[in-house]
């Protein structure tokens, strides 16, 4: 994905702090304290331009969001998002989810949300794939037991791939959709990339997997 590149970014983020929020390490096991309430807490790894956790967090304001995206010149756009709409069940976090146990204690997520990663198709780039055992085993320590993982995404390589990576690393399918869009699901909401790929014609994967 080539990315545009955009210089104010970093003052832009830098001068909003309480909607993305600095130094998220220092926040490790403390969410629940920068929410200031004890509702459950969800995150999106790889958040975008942020439509998905908007959406989510509007349609759900009993639940809180936190939005990881590693690029600033995409995690500005979700702010601008977030700055217009003023939610506070929402944060964003400027981080790479490869460290993600360094951001939150064990226990302290109830879901996960992975949509439309980059399928890094090359085999000797298995490692990268968030739905990798190594992004497993960090994902089953910060979730509380029996969390949830929900992935979406147009690539059925990555969908098939990662249905066997759940399958390995013993997890519990619970739903499982290989058009999502054929079920007219009012309540789903669409990412950016969901949004593109499905007027392109595009079929849509997504499946619910546990930890047990």
């Amino acid at each position: 994905m080539r990315l545009r590149n955009k210089p104010w970014a970093k003052d832009y983020i830098d001068a909003h702090p309480q909607y993305i929020i600095p130094s998220p390490e220092k926040r490790k096991g403390d969410w629940k304290g920068v929410f200031q309430n004890d509702n459950p807490i969800h995150i999106e790894v790889g958040t975008g331009k942020g439509q998905f956790l908007i959406g989510m967090a509007k349609q759900n304001p009993h639940i809180n969001y936190i939005g990881i995206e590693a690029y600033q010149s995409v995690i500005v756009s979700a702010l601008e998002k977030l700055i217009e709409e003023d939610l506070p069940n929402l944060k964003l976090l400027d981080v790479n989810a490869e460290n993600l146990t360094d951001y939150f204690a064990q226990d302290e997520i109830d879901r996960v949300y992975l949509n439309f990663s980059d399928p890094w198709p090359k085999p000797r780039h298995e490692k990268r794939r968030l739905t990798y055992k190594t992004f497993l085993e960090q994902y089953e320590e910060v979730l509380v037991k029996n969390g949830e993982i929900h992935f979406k995404t147009d690539n059925q390589g990555l969908f098939e791939y990662s249905l066997q990576s759940f399958s390995a690393y013993g997890m519990l399918l619970t739903f499982v959709s290989l058009d999502l869009h054929k079920l007219e699901d009012k309540n789903n909401i669409m990412t950016e990339y969901e949004e593109k790929f499905s007027e392109k014609g595009n079929r849509i994967y997504r499946c619910e997997v546990q930890f047990k």
